[in-house]
């Protein structure tokens, strides 16, 4: 059941695969360079430097260091700001847990820009169909894909580069089954993107200690007492076809997933007066009015899990994929509390966890809906990541870099 779920990562991939790679690559650039203040990423760092070790590869904010301490720096700093890709079907961030070990192994072997992107396509995809054939009870009992299935693509991703066999990938795999882990309780501290960072790190480990020798029980993902088996796996059987990466979701916001439908149903209803609105309705599936419905934050921070909050916010001009919008001062600004206030937040389970309703009332009522699934057209989606990315860090210097294929000038712009 294993192989035929995680062979298809291993195929010749389609054209719209790798271009979606590359905006991810772009994306993750941007948000671990966003990221390197971040306490998460400075802790870690600190530590990889004081531990030392053979130079092998980069870390956000510089330095080089040992490929698996690089790789635990890099997944925990691109994460920090929780502004990185998302698998809706996986319920987890691929990127964040596969590109820096696909980034730590290529550089220390010298591989070229094309091999790094297939390996890191590879692993997300691997990443991904694991997250799905794990299932909802994974998650659902408290478990995180993105430190748990994301091992098992960074595995993939690390053992690629490298040339490993696919035997050896067999006991790689094997191998990272004992070290996955990564648990939900950790949501709202360091310790979730620190959950990126050691499924990069595992990732990274099990792929060098297999490729010295190192042997593992090849069936200790789905076999007795095995990963599968023991981690509330419910994953329908049947492998699906196609490509699962050509459905990520990219954040356009930067605040949490679950109000991003919401605004850009709002999006759909611009321009009108901010100073005509009577009345804001937003509707949205159940599971969000926990995560993300905090009726009045005081401080950025809340801002980024507050329905009311940041549809007043965007009502207002304010730009909500800038990081400066999240400002604790703003939050008492008396014309955000004022629209904040017109705002009321209702659920329906009739709609999936992706979609959202807004309605705007000024002397009459205007109507959108949104979900996340629906196709995005890859010209838009390519000029909002660049847009993304220029906010982020300034300039264009990124986009540009993997457009070009330059992996040297990638690495520098860490």
């Amino acid at each position: 059941m294993v192989d035929s779920w995680l062979r298809p990562a291993l195929t010749d991939p389609s054209e719209a695969a790798l271009e979606i790679m590359r905006l991810s690559l772009v994306d993750w650039l941007a948000c671990g360079i966003a990221g390197v203040s971040e306490p998460v990423a400075q802790i870690t760092r600190s530590l990889a430097l004081e531990e030392g070790g053979t130079p092998q590869a980069n870390m956000f904010g510089g330095g080089q260091v040992p490929c698996r301490a690089a790789a635990l720096v890099n997944g925990a700093t691109s994460h920090a700001l929780d502004y990185d890709d998302t698998h809706f079907a996986h319920i987890g961030h691929p990127s964040v847990a596969v590109i820096p070990a696909a980034l730590a192994i290529a550089q220390s072997q010298g591989a070229g820009f094309d091999a790094f992107l297939r390996a890191c396509l590879a692993g997300c995809e691997t990443s991904i169909r694991f997250g799905v054939l794990l299932g909802r009870g994974h998650y659902q009992v408290g478990f995180h894909q993105t430190g748990t299935a994301g091992a098992f693509g960074a595995t993939v991703a690390a053992c690629q580069l490298l040339g490993l066999s696919e035997f050896q990938m067999a006991q790689a795999l094997g191998l990272v089954s004992t070290r996955a882990s990564g648990l939900k309780s950790q949501f709202g501290t360091m310790g979730k993107p620190y959950n990126a960072g050691i499924a990069a790190s595992n990732g990274v480990e099990a792929a060098l200690l297999t490729a010295r020798g190192f042997e593992s029980n090849p069936m200790a993902l789905a076999g007795q007492n095995g990963f599968l088996p023991t981690h509330h796996c419910d994953g329908e059987e049947a492998a699906p076809e196609g490509w699962f990466m050509e459905d990520i979701s990219h954040k356009f916001h930067a605040c949490c997933h679950g109000l991003h439908a919401a605004l850009e149903a709002l999006e759909g209803l611009k321009p009108f007066d901010p100073k005509r609105v009577r009345k804001v309705q937003v509707t949205t599936h159940p599971r969000w009015m926990t995560v993300c419905n905090q009726i009045a934050p005081t401080t950025g921070l809340g801002a980024k899990f507050s329905y009311r909050t940041v549809i007043a916010l965007s009502i207002l001009g304010y730009d909500t994929a800038a990081l400066g919008t999240y400002d604790d001062a703003l939050m008492a600004d008396a014309r955000v509390v004022a629209l904040r206030n017109l705002v009321e937040v209702a659920d329906d389970a009739t709609l999936s966890e992706t979609e959202a309703r807004v309605s705007v009332t000024t002397k009459t009522e205007h109507h959108a809906s949104f979900d996340l699934t629906a196709p995005l057209d890859i010209a838009q989606r390519r000029q909002k990541i660049r847009r993304k990315a220029h906010s982020l860090v300034g300039d264009d210097r990124i986009w540009l870099a993997v457009e070009q294929g330059d992996f040297p000038n990638l690495i520098s712009l860490m």
